[in-house]
Formats: C-alpha cells, structure tokens, sequence
C-alpha cells in the first residue's frame, strides 16, 4: 500500500469556550462569599483594575422605602451606569477595546440592557468580633481534666489513646483490648483509666454504647427513683418503641410509674460530646431583598461588601499622554480588556439575579402573602421561559442565592419543587404538603398518633392526592417517628 499526503477541505461548526466566556459562566455561579474573594483576587492581579470609594463618586443613596411620597423615585428603573470610567464619555482607546470583545458569544439576552437602580434600607452591622471566637473541643477539655488528675505514666498514656478514640458524640469507638495492644499497657489498667475518664465532664463521655452512657448519667446524678436505672439497663428498647404497656407489665409498675420514670430518662443527654462540636456557624448575607410596599413587592440587590470597581486614572493617563512605550501600552490594554470583562460580567450577573428573582417573585405571590402553605409547584422552565434565558443559566443562578423574603430567608432554589394532584386539577407543591404533614403531627393526640394510612386520608379531604410510601418518605425527610414511636400513654 503507497502512502501519500492529500489536502482536503472541511467545513464543521464548533463551540469554544474562550477564557472570558468560562469567567462570566463562573462568576454567574458563584455565591457572594465567593464572588468576593474572587473580584478581590483579581484586584490584587490586575494593576489596571482599582476598587473606587465613595468619595470617588458621586452619592446615589435613594429614599427609604418607609416614605411613600418617593416609592415612585426609588424603585423606577434606570440604565446600566458606565463601567469603564468615572468620566461621561470614554476614549477612544477604550471605545476600541469594548469593540474588540463580542458580547453576543456570552450573552443571550443582550437585547435588555435595562437594570433596575438599588437602593437599601440602614441596617445595623453585624460586629462579627463578638460573633467568631475559638471554642474548646471535646478532646482538649477533656485532655485539661486529665492533666490535672492525680495519675502514673501509663494511665495518663492510656487516657490520651481513649480521648483520642472517641467520635464527635463522646462515644467510644475502640475496644480496650485494641487500646491495650496498641499502648502495651495490661487491659485492666486500661479498663480501670476508662471509668476515670468517664468520671469527666460531660457525663455520660467515653461510654460504648446509649445504655452505658445513660447509666453513667444516672449514677452520677444519684436519682431517687431506681426504677429509672432499672428501665434503662432492662428495657431500653422497649421505651424505644414506647411500649409502655410491657414494660409495666415486666417491672410489675403502672403506667403513670412508667411515664415518670422515662420523663427523667428523656431529660438525660445522650450525645454527650455534642455541646463541644467544632463546628462553625454559617451566617447567611442574603443576596436579594424583596420587601412589600402597599400592594406591590420590590426587589432590591444587596451589594454591601462588594468591592465596586473602576478603571486606575493612573494607567489611562499613561495612555492618553503617550508616556508609555509600546510594550507598556500593549500591556495596559491587555489588562484593560481583563478589567472591563470582569466589570461587565458583574454587572450582567447582577441584572440576571434579579430578573430571575422578579419572575420567581411573579410566580410565587401567594407564597410571600400567605406562607408554605400557598407555595406552588415550579420548574427551572417555567422560569427560563418566562426570562427567555437557558435553563442551565437557571439553574447557576439559583445555586447558593439567598433572598430575605418576608417569610423569611430562603435559597433561590427552594422555590422550585415538583407538585402532587390538589384541588380542581390544579398542583400542590411537595414543601406545602411536608409542612401540612408536619402541621397534622403536630397537633395529634399523643396517646393516638396519626398512621402514615390516616395522613394520607386526612390529606384526601384536602383533595391532595398522594401515597402512604410518599407520605412515610416525607415523614423520614422531616426527621419524623412512625406512629408506634410516637405513641405516649395517656396521664
């Protein structure tokens, strides 16, 4: 076979993803915390780019929105203020480098170029000095009372390897013998250095299991009622299942005796070592806020704490007077056309959260009026037709966007849910039908709680159509015992 070089023509159709088209994707769906960073990342990158303070620009503070005389001036929407200077009028180094970048590629709705003014109420700030402080853990408050007892090399080695043995709850999850072996020290000193370190506080820390944890609970605080140890080392399992019947039946007490006991039982802690979790709390900066002025609800960005920015004088300058040379100029363009992709890319990320928030808020009116209950069942289509957008963009800016709404703060995306069969042929949203479910539990008789069977009844009279398997999954979801755990005899 002869091998040969040929030329031939080819004509396909390609997307590409040029590096500003993957920065715009990826700021959409950043979530505040992380378009911080990442604006604050790219100020310290780019010389071009500067953050502007107030005194740079002039003062666009609107009304509040409590005077009602000047809702119409607040709220009205205005044009897209320019990005690129501080100054009326670009130059025209600047004009050619916003030709240079097509915007269509990006885009798909470059037609609106309409984005409503924001305004905000005074709001106190958070002084998170007093919020962030360093906690003690579990093992480091338990190390300092081993420390400070009175014991020999081998017990302080053996209590370090038993401390560092327990999980988050305060249980422990190695055996003594594994300890033992691992330390070289017999197995009766180890034995004997756990029920010291189970002295510690918090009762009930370094037991094996809930039944060991609640008796040494019940040891420690001496109870009068032996009736309460007896229940838990006998019959732990049947309070489990609230069988309060056998129980009293087996012990030969009555059933308000029973009650009694497990009421002091129930005050015990079973995790221990929960109060000393390191975990953090998150505090969540809504990003949109909707608030409800008369008849209408107004939607408004919140972008305090984000750096605003502007292009450096110093560097236009440089430009204008020539006083760069060609390397420099090449340079300064090139780091111009990064600072104007970012600046526009946040703007537009802004007018596209909130023109998908003021479609969701246009779908979900009776949800903000009335609460959960009137929530209606929403997809991402529903939405992406209404703003003529992809649903994948849908779906990037809906994903870790808060809004304060006045039922609360809630994520973009808890506003979409699949529906179940209502009234009239119309939808109820699954979130309306767990909040129902846990209103009808919660109102239930405790010696006669409601059966997965009986909610799905009481749900039909509603005219909500669902399953008992759909109604035992929702339960599960809501953190919620079946009937026969829930059960409690009358007093």
């Amino acid at each position: 076979m002869a091998l040969e070089l040929r030329q031939n023509l080819k004509l396909a159709q390609q997307l590409v993803m040029t590096p500003q088209l993957q920065q715009a994707i990826k700021l959409l769906q950043l979530s505040r915390v992380e378009l911080i960073e990442s604006i604050n990342q790219e100020l310290e990158a780019n010389p071009v780019l500067e953050e502007s303070t107030a005194m740079d620009e002039p003062s666009t503070d609107a009304p509040e929105i409590a005077k009602p005389e000047e809702q119409s001036q607040t709220w009205e929407k205005s044009e897209i203020p320019p990005l690129a200077s501080t100054e009326d009028q670009k130059t025209p180094w600047e004009e050619q480098a916003v030709k240079d970048i097509d915007w269509k590629d990006y885009w798909e709705d470059e037609s609106r170029t309409s984005l409503p003014s924001y305004s905000f109420e005074q709001k106190e700030t958070i002084n998170y000095e007093n919020i962030v402080s360093s906690s003690q853990d579990l093992s480091d408050h338990l190390t300092l009372q081993l420390q400070m007892a009175d014991l020999d090399e081998e017990e302080i080695a053996a209590g370090i390897n038993i401390i560092g043995n327990l999980d988050k709850n305060g249980y422990l999850k190695a055996s003594i013998e594994s300890i033992a072996e691992s330390t070289g020290i017999p197995v009766e000193k180890v034995e004997s250095t756990l029920q010291i370190v189970q002295s510690f506080d918090p009762l009930g820390v370094a037991a094996r299991d809930l039944r060991e944890c609640l008796l040494i609970q019940i040891d420690s605080l001496g109870f009068e009622n032996k009736l309460v140890r007896q229940l838990v080392s006998d019959h732990l399992h049947q309070i489990e299942l609230h069988n309060y019947q056998a129980i009293a039946k087996a012990t030969g007490r009555t059933v308000d005796e029973i009650v009694e006991a497990i009421d002091i039982i129930t005050s015990l802690e079973p995790r221990p070592g929960r109060k000393y979790n390191s975990e953090s709390t998150h505090y969540i900066v809504p990003d949109i806020y909707v608030y409800k002025v008369d008849d209408e609800y107004v939607i408004s960005m919140n972008d305090d704490g984000i750096p605003n920015l502007r292009i450096s004088p110093y560097y236009k300058n440089a430009i204008k007077e020539g006083t760069a040379g060609p390397e420099a100029k090449d340079f300064i363009q090139d780091k111009l056309k990064s600072a104007l992709w970012l600046m526009k890319s946040i703007q537009q990320r802004k007018k596209t959260i909130y023109k998908v928030t003021e479609s969701i808020v246009r779908f979900q009116r009776d949800f903000l009026d009335h609460g959960i209950a009137h929530l209606k069942p929403l997809i991402l289509k529903n939405v992406a037709e209404d703003v003529e957008m992809h649903e994948s963009t849908i779906s990037r800016v809906t994903t870790n966007k808060y809004v304060h709404t006045p039922q609360g703060i809630f994520e973009l995306k808890f506003f979409f849910s699949s529906g179940l069969p209502g009234k009239s042929g119309t939808e109820v949203a699954t979130h309306s039908v767990k909040d129902r479910i846990k209103q009808l539990i919660a109102g239930e008789d405790p010696s006669k709680p409601y059966s997965d069977k009986q909610i799905v009844e009481i749900l039909a009279k509603d005219n909500i159509k669902i399953a008992r398997r759909t109604v035992a999954k929702y339960r599960d979801m809501l953190g919620i015992l079946p009937s026969n755990r829930r059960k409690r005899p009358k007093t």
